[in-house]
C-alpha cells in the first residue's frame, strides 16, 4: 500500500486502500478533475455500441424462421436502440439525483421492486414468454421488475447496513432481516421461475453485507445457508437437475437435442471462431442452430465473428468496467460516505457477477442459466437499469471528486 493511500486512508480513520486515487494526486490536479469518468463512460459507451451491433447481427435471420416471419430484419435491431434511447434519457435523470435522495427512498424502492415482481405473476398483468411470466408489457418496452429489483436491492442493502451498523455483529439484528427479505424477492422469483436473477439478488445482498461490516463467520454462515437453499431448489426440480446433468456432458446423445442444445451450439460457435473469428456477419449458429443468439448467448455469436480475440477484448472491458466501479466505491468509503460506497460496490458487484455467469455459461464453464450480458444483450429493461446504476455510479464519482475538492457532497 502506498504511503500517499495510506496517510489520506489514515486521517479518514478507515482502512481502505485508495491504489493511485489518494488525496495527494487529487489535491495536487485540482484543477484537472472533471465532474464525470470520462474512461468509464467511455467504455460503458464502447460496450453499449458493440452490442448494438451484435444483436444487429445475430438477430438479422430471426425473420426466416416462421415464429418471427412478420418482423423485419431491423426489428430487433430497432427496438434495441430505442431501449438504448430510453435508457439514455432515464439515466441522465438519474445523475441528476443526489444520492442523498436514493437513500431517504431505499425502503420505499424496495418495496415497490415487490410489489411489481407480486404484479407480474398475475396473468391480466404479467406477459408469458416460452413458459415464463416475467414482464409487464409498456408497449414499446416489455419491462422485467426483475431487473428493477436488482438495482432496487443494491439501495435496500446499503441503507439496511447504514442503519445497523451499531448491530452488524448480531445475526438475528443485522443478517436475519435482510436475509427475510431477499427471501420474499426470491420466493417471488422463483414462482416466475428466474432462479438467475434471485441469484444475482442474493450474491448482491450478500456482498454488500460482507462489504458493509459483517464478520467471516457470518458470513461463511450466509454463504452455507444460500449453497443448500440453491442445492434444494435445483434437487426439487427435475428440469433443473436435467440442465445440471446437460452441462456436465452436454455432447451426451440423450442432451445434445434436449438440455444441452444451447450449450453444445454455443462451443460449436465459439470453436468456429479460432484466433480471430469468421468475420462480422458470417456466423453460421445464428442461422437458427443456436436459440437466444441476441440475448443469454450474444458472446457465443461474438466468439465466432470475432474469434479468441473478441472474447478476450470483452471479458478485459468487464474486468476494468467492474474494478472501476469498485475503486469508486472505495473512493466514497475513504471519505466516510458509507451508503455511497456501498451502493457503488453493489453495482460493480452486479455487473461483474452477471457478466461472469454469461460468460461462464457461453464458454461453458457453468449450467446453462438464463442471464444476459450486462449493457450489450438484446433486453430492454436490462439495457435500462444497467444504464440507470451507471448513471448512478456516475454521480457518486461526481460528488467525491466535489468533496476532495473541498466542495459539499
Amino acid at each position: 500500500m502506498g504511503g500517499g493511500a495510506m496517510q489520506a486512508s489514515g486521517e479518514m480513520g478507515l482502512p481502505v486502500n485508495l491504489g493511485s486515487y489518494d488525496y495527494a494526486k487529487n489535491s495536487g490536479a485540482q484543477g484537472k478533475i472533471q465532474n464525470i469518468d470520462q474512461t468509464l463512460l467511455w467504455v460503458v459507451v464502447a460496450l453499449l455500441m458493440w452490442g448494438m451491433i451484435m444483436v444487429y447481427s445475430a438477430s438479422i435471420a430471426m425473420p426466416d424462421n416462421p415464429k418471427f416471419a412478420r418482423y423485419a430484419q431491423t426489428h430487433f435491431l430497432m427496438r434495441h436502440i430505442i431501449s438504448i434511447a430510453i435508457g439514455f434519457g432515464v439515466a441522465l435523470l438519474a445523475f441528476q439525483v443526489p444520492l442523498e435522495t436514493w437513500e431517504k427512498n431505499a425502503r420505499p424502492l424496495f418495496i415497490a421492486a415487490l410489489i411489481l415482481l407480486a404484479a407480474v405473476l398475475l396473468p391480466f398483468i404479467g406477459k408469458g414468454v416460452n413458459g415464463a411470466r416475467r414482464w409487464i408489457s409498456l408497449g414499446i418496452i416489455n419491462f422485467q421488475p426483475s431487473e428493477f429489483a436488482k438495482l432496487a436491492v443494491i439501495i435496500y442493502a446499503s441503507d439496511y447496513m447504514v442503519r445497523k451498523m451499531e448491530v452488524k455483529e448480531r445475526f438475528f439484528r443485522a443478517v436475519l432481516p435482510m436475509g427475510a427479505a431477499v427471501g420474499l424477492a426470491g420466493i417471488f422469483l422463483l414462482a416466475e421461475p428466474d432462479m438467475g436473477a434471485f441469484l444475482v439478488i442474493a450474491i448482491i445482498a450478500m456482498g454488500i453485507l460482507f462489504l458493509g461490516g459483517v464478520n467471516a463467520r457470518m458470513f461463511f454462515l450466509i454463504l452455507a445457508i444460500l449453497v443448500f437453499a440453491f442445492a434444494m431448489i435445483i434437487a426439487t426440480s427435475p428440469w433443473r437437475r436435467e440442465r445440471i446433468f446437460a452441462y456436465l456432458d452436454p455432447w451426451d446423445p440423450t442432451h445434445t437435442l434436449g438440455k444441452g442444445y444451447q450449450l453444445s451450439h454455443s462451443l460449436i460457435a465459439i470453436g468456429r471462431g479460432e484466433i480471430f473469428g469468421v468475420g462480422l456477419g458470417g456466423s453460421v449458429e445464428k442461422l437458427h442452430w443456436l436459440p437466444e443468439a441476441h440475448t443469454d448467448f450474444l458472446l457465443a455469436v461474438i466468439g465466432e465473428e470475432f474469434g479468441l480475440v473478441g472474447v478476450v477484448a470483452v471479458i478485459g472491458m468487464f474486468l476494468w468496467l467492474s474494478r472501476r466501479i469498485m475503486v469508486i466505491g472505495r473512493q466514497a468509503l475513504a471519505l466516510d460516505r458509507t451508503f455511497a460506497g456501498l451502493v457503488a460496490q453493489g453495482v460493480g458487484i452486479w455487473i461483474g457477477f452477471q457478466s461472469f455467469i454469461n460468460m461462464g455459461v457461453n464458454l461453458g464453464a457453468l449450467p446453462t442459466k438464463g442471464l444476459t450480458l450486462p449493457l450489450m444483450s438484446y433486453g430492454g429493461s436490462a439495457i435500462l437499469m444497467n444504464m440507470v446504476a451507471i448513471a448512478i455510479v456516475l454521480r457518486i464519482d461526481s460528488e467525491n471528486k466535489q468533496m476532495m475538492r473541498g466542495g459539499r457532497s
